[in-house]
């Protein structure tokens, strides 16, 4: 039997986090990553999913790792069968619990400035890529992210989901 994680997300930053994934952790999972932007449904997964099973013994699990911060799209997402691993308001909210707490609303544009200034390393971040030292500190504090995140309390602003992929590899 395989295990395949299926991660349906947003965009290419989402998907460039997944690779370092894949490099950090020689799970025995498979990870698969599909760029499907805003056009998410239900049928859209099974048919991903169905790509990917080979053989009958094959086990997928479905993921959808989004931003929270368009509504159209969270109505869409929230009616799919698959464990969200959604971030309010945006994927840099992971990013930012690398480094400190986050435990007030906050807007995507607030975020993203805010991991700026949090730290020399992050000074540079641009979308879809991880400089090595942003690497580096990434999976240095992993640990410290998740613990933060579980403390968030999902789909409010601010939480992220990405945690239960973490410890699902790990």
């Amino acid at each position: 039997m395989r295990r395949i994680a299926l991660v349906i997300c947003e965009g290419k930053t989402e998907e460039s986090y997944i690779n370092l994934l894949k490099k950090w952790y020689k799970s025995p999972i498979r990870i698969v990553s599909h760029i499907e932007g805003t056009k998410i449904t239900q049928s859209l997964i099974d048919n991903r999913t169905r790509e990917l099973k080979i053989s009958p013994w094959d086990k997928v699990q479905s993921f959808l790792m989004y931003d929270m911060d368009v509504p159209a799209v969270n109505e869409k997402l929230l009616k799919c069968k698959a464990n969200l691993l959604l971030s309010n308001p945006c994927f840099e909210l992971w990013l930012l619990l690398h480094i400190e707490e986050q435990k007030n609303a906050i807007s995507s544009a607030a975020l993203i400035k805010k991991l700026k200034k949090s730290s020399s390393i992050w000074k540079s971040y641009a979308k879809s890529t991880f400089s090595e030292p942003q690497q580096s500190f990434l999976k240095d504090n992993t640990d410290i992210a998740v613990g933060r995140a579980k403390e968030l309390e999902d789909l409010n602003n601010p939480s992220t989901g990405i945690y239960k992929l973490v410890e699902l590899l790990k």
